[in-house]
């Protein structure tokens, strides 16, 4: 382990320079480049005043009143705890539903707990202007609304961390967007230098570049050459309560589906809230194949969601058909045996159908 910020020299040195700014090199046969992404800032008057998710896990005192600005996952997370903490949220995201990519269904049940829990929403919205004042950050929106905040949170999404690594003295190539452009077995365009994570903006999760990585250490030093899988990889949005979800979506199903797409729903309201009176009811669904009968997604809104649908993943990589799914006994009392339960057709849905993804 070298602490320091490291640098290309070319396609085999690394130069690094150290805390007391002294520099050392070092050569090596193969390069693995693996620096992350960072998070961005909304280019607008005031945008110094806002905060990002880097400076938000290190605030000394609970916001009073915090706005977000984003609908995607740190957006929602961060909303979620400011608001389980007491904090009064604003949350303003650009679509008609935050988390866009994921499921619009599910969107639809995201967006109605985080109501439901306080959170204020404003969507189709955004910040055009920030200003300091005697009693908080004054906040103007695109609409003209005015409020004030302790903390603003930039969470508009990330781009990858590739501008100090000096790529052009080693000639590796890069997108518009600054992403190390890679083969499908993570290698650059020069042989011996590699890329993973998100500074490869492929599927920007923890878990897909410990995949990456795994695959790039197979290739390079296990003599078997490995392609990362990037198919049914679940994840998880930790709201309260969590979004969970694994395979196609039902918008992604019906535009990749030659049949009808078989969709299957489940709503509950949890055991543990019949005494609380929480009135914020789980949601699972399935999305089958009709004819194959193969499970090509399953997701979930509710407590415990991630901890479920880490084992529907296995499930869906083996390939488990809808009838697997029903002849699988469940454990009671339990959500999870709601996934093999679920034997009423909510609807069927032709593939001509339109899938809603503008939202």
């Amino acid at each position: 382990m070298i602490e320091g910020a490291g640098s290309l020299v070319d396609a085999h040195t690394v130069e690094v320079t150290k805390p007391d700014s002294s520099k050392q090199r070092y050569t090596a046969k193969h390069i693995l480049i693996a620096t992350g992404s960072r998070a961005q800032r909304v280019n607008i008057p005031g945008k110094e005043l806002a905060i990002t998710s880097d400076e938000a896990l290190s605030l000394e005192e609970v916001p009073k009143r915090a706005i977000i600005l984003g609908g995607g996952y740190i957006a929602v997370e961060f909303a979620s705890i400011w608001k389980g903490m007491g904090a009064e949220v604003d949350l303003f995201y650009r679509k008609e539903l935050p988390l866009r990519g994921f499921d619009d269904e599910m969107r639809a049940i995201v967006a109605s707990n985080l109501q439901g829990r306080g959170i204020r929403l404003h969507p189709g919205t955004n910040l055009s202007e920030l200003s300091k004042t005697a009693d908080g950050i004054k906040v103007v929106t695109d609409k003209g609304q005015e409020l004030i905040a302790d903390v603003v949170l930039f969470a508009t999404g990330r781009k990858p961390n590739s501008q100090r690594l000096n790529l052009e003295a080693a000639g590796v190539e890069i997108d518009q967007i600054g992403a190390i452009k890679v083969d499908e077995y993570s290698r650059t365009s020069i042989p011996n230098i590699w890329a993973v994570g998100d500074v490869t903006n492929r599927i920007n999760l923890t878990p897909v570049a410990l995949m990456e990585a795994t695959c790039f250490s197979k290739t390079v030093f296990g003599g078997q050459p490995t392609k990362p899988d990037y198919r049914d990889v679940p994840c998880a949005v930790f709201s309260i309560p969590p979004l969970s979800v694994v395979g196609l979506s039902e918008q992604q199903a019906l535009e990749e589906a030659k049949s009808d797409v078989l969709v299957y729903t489940s709503s509950f309201n949890p055991m543990k809230n019949s005494i609380s009176k929480r009135q914020e009811k789980t949601i699972m669904k399935l999305v089958v194949d009709s004819e194959t009968d193969r499970v090509l997604g399953a997701s979930m809104c509710g407590p415990d969601a991630p901890e479920i649908i880490q084992g529907m993943a296995i499930a869906l990589k083996c390939g488990a058909t809808k009838a697997v799914f029903d002849s699988t006994v469940g454990i009671h009392p339990s959500a999870a045996e709601e996934f093999v339960t679920m034997r009423t057709l909510t609807r069927r849905v032709s593939p001509t159908s339109k899938p809603k993804t503008s939202l």
